[in-house]
């Protein structure tokens, strides 16, 4: 695994594992340069599949293998539940799992990865979460599989604390400038959304905190144990060329992005 990856630092019980990639590695020529997954950015498949093999490599378990299940992402809030025989390319912008070996894997440059697991280790999830997808319910649709357990035979509701959320690298409150609808959009949903959004002085013109919306929206539904992404300069794709892939810098200067790809999953 190149050494440039994030681990997520987040107190994920045992069993539980998690990985996102940065442009590091990889065989992709520019603009895509590096460890690019996406297969529908212009990049050479050949390029693609190399990659994928190395992060399906970066996966793997001394025990059994473990298989990332990538998704065909619309910018919605549909939750695809994983299982052995489902293939890649199902239509959703989040899964979730409750069987080892099988990653949920999300792909992004500039919108926000998410990934979460439950305290017992029992359950995991991700989702990609840009403006759309996160002001249409995306996250709250991820939590929906993580409200219901099962005791003695009876569906009964987890406890609110039993999710714990890490949050990876997107545009960051500097670079995401956004139109008045943006805003509208969240601030029907929650007022205090309002405090994620400053003007820039252009009418109806505001910098939007990506990954401060997506925290207030995981609070508000209940999900406290929050780790990763800050809204800090660090975590931000547009400002870290050298480490991150971003669609908003690259694709008006260079034609096209990569992607990178955030996974979660139950250790075999």
């Amino acid at each position: 695994m190149p050494s440039d990856w994030i681990v997520p630092d987040w107190p994920a019980p045992p069993g539980v594992r998690a990985l996102c990639t940065t442009r590091a590695g990889g065989v992709s020529a520019a603009p895509w340069q590096g460890c690019n997954l996406g297969e529908y950015v212009g990049d050479a498949p050949a390029a693609v599949a190399a990659n994928r093999r190395l992060l399906h490599a970066a996966l793997q378990a001394p025990s059994a293998p473990v298989r990332p299940v990538f998704l065909r992402q619309v910018h919605g809030c549909r939750v695809a539940e994983l299982h052995a025989a489902l293939p890649d390319g199902l239509q959703a912008d989040a899964s979730t799992s409750t069987e080892a070996g099988l990653a949920c894997t999300v792909m992004a440059a500039d919108c926000l990865p998410v990934l979460l697991c439950n305290r017992a280790g029992t359950r995991v999830a991700a989702a990609h979460a840009g403006w759309r997808g996160l002001a249409a319910g995306v996250l709250e649709a991820v939590l929906q599989p993580f409200r219901a357990q099962t005791v003695d035979g009876q569906a009964q509701p987890a406890p609110e604390n039993e999710v714990i959320a890490w949050l990876g690298p997107c545009i960051g409150p500097r670079a995401f400038e956004v139109g008045a609808e943006v805003r509208a959009a969240f601030c029907a949903v929650d007022a205090d959304a309002a405090r994620h959004f400053v003007p820039t002085g252009q009418p109806g013109k505001f910098l939007a905190d990506l990954a401060g919306l997506a925290r207030q929206r995981l609070r508000r539904a209940g999900v406290q144990s929050l780790h990763g992404n800050d809204a800090s300069p660090r975590w931000c794709t547009v400002s870290n060329p050298s480490r991150f892939f971003s669609h908003r810098r690259d694709a008006v200067s260079l034609g096209s992005s990569g992607r990178m790809a955030a996974c979660v999953w139950l250790q075999p």
